[in-house]
């Protein structure tokens, strides 16, 4: 399995940087496409498995990415509550999955319910995590408060069981959240730093990625290491 694990492979949500397809920067469009397959079948996996009229959105909006982007694809299918569900062979048949970007803990209960971690073992494709698609890859996910009440909510659960295709916490789009009040609170001074004395988090701005390839992490782009309650910058090696 070759993982690439984004904030956003479109461009930055806020439209400061505008983009047509996967993003080029920081050699994003480029490494994804020297391991993309020949004809490629893609998956998108959603964050909201209920709402059919997003799904459906997201899944047209990444089809087009691909095809702009000049990437080859045969099918690109979409796995929420409408789909049957799918063995670990069926999974495995597509050569690209993407973890749709959402809402992190409806999209873990998700994947659980799917069984979506047994059915990854011995994947050998390419798997594309977007925003909380990356988050729930994670061994052990931080599941940053996000939604109002999440943050004063005793038994908000903030740890949750991942996928376990990489061991790090990744917290998307930081160039727009990192000044964000919630319940509040200062979402990364008050919540997020505390909380950093359990595990180190790796905050990605738009454009950023991880790669996990043969056993080897690495950061492209903007990012930042969070861990013991302080942040330091980091550039291609974060471990």
């Amino acid at each position: 399995m070759i993982a690439f694990l984004t904030s956003s492979p479109t461009g930055p949500l806020d439209g400061s940087r505008p983009v047509e397809g996967f993003d080029t920067m920081n050699g994003f469009r480029e490494q994804l496409a020297s391991r993309w397959p020949k004809d490629a079948r893609c998956l998108m996996i959603t964050a909201f498995p209920d709402d059919a009229a997003a799904n459906d959105q997201m899944r047209d909006f990444f089809s087009e990415a691909v095809r702009l982007s000049g990437l080859s694809c045969v099918c690109f299918d979409l796995w929420d509550v409408r789909t049957p569900p799918l063995s670990a062979h069926a999974l495995h048949s597509y050569g690209v999955l993407l973890l749709g970007g959402g809402h992190v803990p409806t999209q873990n209960a998700f994947f659980a319910r799917i069984g979506l971690r047994q059915k990854l073992q011995g994947f050998s494709g390419i798997v594309i995590g977007i925003s909380a698609g990356s988050m729930n890859a994670a061994e052990t996910v931080y599941a940053q408060p996000e939604e109002p009440g999440e943050a004063v909510d005793p038994a908000y659960r903030r740890y949750l069981p991942g996928l376990g295709i990489t061991k790090t916490c990744i917290l998307p789009h930081y160039q727009m959240v990192k000044n964000r009040l919630l319940d509040g609170k200062r979402l990364f001074e008050d919540i997020t730093y505390p909380d950093s004395f359990r595990q180190p988090f790796l905050a990605l701005c738009d454009g950023s990625y991880l790669l996990c390839e043969n056993g080897k992490e690495t950061v492209f782009g903007e990012a930042y290491c969070i861990r013991n309650g302080e942040i330091s910058t980091i550039m291609d090696n974060y471990r």
